[in-house]
């Protein structure tokens, strides 16, 4: 199997800001009752229209934009989310649709805050083993999430936590060294009531009920979270490291699932790793699940934190429940001068193409259906 590289990276956040201050004035708690438990400041709230998908597509354009790259040379889209636009069609088919996409397949994971990871993984393993006529060995990976719409504003103990936004990456199969190293995944079904939003699926569907009884937000015993997440991600980190043969010695930089700073504290001092080597935005977005990763990765390289060779792992937990872990040794140039017109100017026709066909496409099946019922 050939490695898999990550050749682009992009991130969308909404320009909303939601501060501590402005939270104060909904519910019983201050920013310093807020800092102290959490260590977030302020997060991004998606404005109305906003939605899953859109911003999965904005950060889909500057992933590749970055990566230099098409849609069309891609062969796969998978979008990590625990909110998606709609149970169906997947939002990764509304990604494929919107980028024209048109050799991709593309499919949901859901697998909660630890979903990007396990999308990387899933990618990675999928583009790697691919050898057939035509194909690319391409694929888009994105995190993307619109919490605030499953977030109880009247719950204090979950509310101050979440935000939404979208980060994405392409991979890209290539025989150089480096790329994805190993991935590292595990699930606890047993703990799945301790972060759910229990209604909406099959099990409790939509009612009068559990619409006035609030069971279509998110859910969270906090304490006994916190004690699996300060003890699976410096596990799952070390596993990782293992299977490709290196250490903790060897790490560059940790890029955690941004949930709390207590608990990206804790897998720190689990590590022996010293607080510079572990990235937190946390206090500028809270907790954005799938998406927290990749946005973080996005930042820290541009940030210039990652450096050409560099063994970098990005590991997470979530509902489920689940943890996982991808060690990269990071194998392309780093960001350099600004993009030249040209390529502005490429990537601003491939989106109106993108636009055009899908409403050529749409036109022409309300036509067709038309013609059929008539």
């Amino acid at each position: 199997m050939s490695p898999a590289h990550i050749v682009g990276w992009g991130k969308y956040v909404p320009e909303q800001v939601l501060t501590n201050a402005d939270l104060a004035q909904r519910i019983d708690t201050s920013h310093e009752w807020i800092i102290a438990r959490t260590g977030v400041s302020e997060r991004r709230i998606a404005a109305e229209g906003e939605t899953t998908s859109s911003m999965a597509i904005q950060a889909s354009w500057a992933a590749l934009a970055e990566a230099g790259a098409s849609p069309a040379e891609l062969d796969l889209i998978i979008v990590a989310t625990a909110t998606p636009d709609y149970i169906f069609p997947a939002t990764a088919c509304l990604v494929q649709d919107a980028l024209g996409a048109t050799h991709a397949a593309a499919f949901d994971l859901s697998a909660g805050c630890t979903g990007f990871v396990y999308a990387l993984g899933v990618a990675a393993d999928m583009i790697s083993a691919k050898d057939r006529p035509g194909s690319t060995g391409a694929a888009l990976v994105i995190g993307a999430e619109t919490l605030s719409r499953i977030t109880d504003w009247t719950d204090r103990a979950t509310c101050v936590l979440f935000g939404d936004g979208a980060g994405a990456v392409v991979l890209r199969r290539d025989e150089s060294e480096g790329g994805v190293l190993s991935t590292v995944l595990g699930a606890d079904g047993s703990g799945g009531d301790l972060l759910s939003m229990p209604a909406g699926g099959s099990a409790e569907p939509c009612s009068h009920r559990t619409v006035s009884e609030r069971r279509h937000f998110i859910r969270m015993r906090g304490r006994e979270v916190f004690r699996f997440a300060a003890r699976a991600m410096p596990e799952a980190t070390q596993r990782a490291l293992e299977q490709a043969d290196l250490t903790v010695g060897d790490l560059a930089l940790l890029i955690p699932h941004q949930a709390n700073e207590r608990i990206l504290d804790a897998a720190a001092r689990a590590l022996n790793l010293p607080t510079e080597l572990v990235y937190s935005n946390v206090a500028r977005y809270g907790n954005t699940s799938a998406a927290s990763i990749p946005i973080a990765l996005c930042e820290a390289v541009e940030e210039g934190l990652v450096q050409r060779d560099d063994v970098i792992v990005c590991v997470g937990f979530g509902a489920g429940l689940t943890w996982g872990a991808t060690a990269v040794r990071w194998s392309v140039p780093l960001p350099g001068r600004p993009p030249s017109p040209w390529r502005t100017l490429r990537y601003r026709l491939l989106q109106a193409y993108a636009m055009a066909r899908s409403f050529a496409l749409r036109a022409l099946r309300y036509i067709f259906s038309r013609g059929l019922g008539e």
